[in-house]
């Protein structure tokens, strides 16, 4: 069966090794992020409704599980933001009739100040939520959101979601040099890391190719002076992942194929996700091995980000 909305397993740095299962089609989103690894937002949606069938979703994921593979978790993630799809709450409970899997959302975070929305995921395990800024102006030059979203109201929805959420909320931050590490902009986001009482603070910053090519790396000293700075004991640096040739889920076959795709052309991960059907978070993945191997580039081009094999 060749699956149209699930993907994976992939290998994560943050919850293992992981199902994903994608809500909407390829960046359905109400944010367009300077540092995304998935490309550029086009056109910036905010209503909630069935982006996809939620049945053929659900009966990709009986089918996947039917194997018998081997989970950390199922979660729902991809090439947009998850919490857009109304039926997010229906597949999560639906889900969890057919399996002990433990269930994850990665999200933007925006969204949670509609109630009904934390209603839909009570039964989750994990939210790992995004807040990369804390001030309005920060907020839109990283995140350059939909014009209806605001820094307050979103701030305001995580801290209702801690308020009316069990499972476990590790809100991750994504670092950004001379823009959200300010001592200004570090002083603000510590308050609201204290309100909002995340059972973890996950730093990021830069491992794949991004939107803007101005956004650079942050050295992992930096966000430990960072850590150190803010003196809470429920912050870290998001680890990187084992080697992916450890995982049962890499498929030396589908690296050889891009490769070889590389050997007739440089490609954008849009190319790549167009030949080989694949998302792009699980390209990325076979890329960040590549990358760290030398044998392969990244490089602007007029449509956007080009990848090549390195002469």
């Amino acid at each position: 069966m060749r699956y149209k909305y699930i993907f994976g397993p992939v290998p994560s740095r943050r919850l293992g090794v992981s199902l994903g299962i994608d809500l909407v089609m390829s960046k359905t989103c109400n944010l367009n992020c300077v540092y995304c690894e998935c490309g550029k937002t086009d056109k910036l949606y905010n209503e909630r409704k069935e982006y996809v069938n939620a049945e053929e979703v659900l009966n990709e994921v009986k089918d996947f599980l039917d194997k018998k593979p081997y989970l950390d978790y199922i979660t729902f993630s991809g090439s947009g933001e998850p919490t857009l799809n109304s039926k997010l709450g229906y597949l999560i409970d639906e889900i969890k009739k057919i399996t002990d899997t433990k269930i994850a959302i990665l999200t933007n975070g925006t969204l949670f100040y509609n109630d009904k929305l934390i209603e839909e995921v009570k039964n989750a395990d994990v939210i790992v939520p995004s807040l990369d800024a804390v001030s309005e102006e920060i907020f839109y030059k990283i995140n350059r959101p939909n014009k209806e979203l605001k820094i307050e109201k979103i701030i305001n929805g995580l801290v209702n979601l801690r308020k009316n959420y069990k499972g476990k909320i590790n809100l991750e931050i994504f670092i950004i040099d001379k823009l959200n590490d300010t001592k200004e902009e570090l002083d603000k986001f510590k308050d609201v890391i204290l309100k909002i009482n995340p059972d973890k603070v996950q730093l990021n910053s830069l491992d794949r190719p991004p939107v803007e090519s101005w956004v650079k790396p942050v050295e992992i000293d930096k966000l430990n002076e960072i850590i150190k700075y803010w003196g809470l004991d429920n912050v870290e640096v998001i680890k990187k992942y084992k080697v992916r040739r450890a995982i049962k889920s890499y498929s030396e076959n589908l690296e050889s194929e891009i490769l070889n795709m590389l050997a007739k052309r440089p490609c954008t991960i849009k190319d790549l996700e167009f030949i080989t059907c694949l998302k792009a978070v699980e390209i990325n993945k076979y890329l960040d091995v590549l990358e760290k191997e030398k044998k392969i580039e990244s490089y602007i081009g007029e449509r956007g980000i080009f990848i090549r094999l390195k002469s």
